[in-house]
């Protein structure tokens, strides 16, 4: 399968507009949409009743439960395998 990176717009009655043309042959596609979230530096209205409810994770483990709603989603920008370099670094003193 083959990936393509483009912008594209939804518009208010929930069409997706592709902003740019495609040179691609005709068929069937999979379509996977990426929406930013603004970051909190950016927002600008940091009241919390501008902010929506956090969406509650469910688990079957009883005692994970209160951690899980504490916790906050990992930040867009995250990279996982730098994540893993840095601590591989500081557990062997690299």
């Amino acid at each position: 399968m083959q990936a393509y990176k483009l912008n594209a717009t939804i518009d208010e009655s929930g069409h997706l507009i592709i902003d740019e043309p495609l040179n691609i042959a005709p068929g069937k596609v999979e379509v996977i949409i990426l929406q930013p979230v603004p970051s909190l530096e950016s927002a600008t209205g940091t009241s919390a009743e501008s902010q929506p409810e956090k969406p509650k994770r469910q688990t079957k483990i009883k005692a994970l439960q209160g951690w899980f709603e504490k916790t906050q989603p990992a930040p867009p920008d995250f990279d996982p395998d730098q994540a893993r370099w840095e601590a591989l670094k500081e557990k062997h003193n690299l």
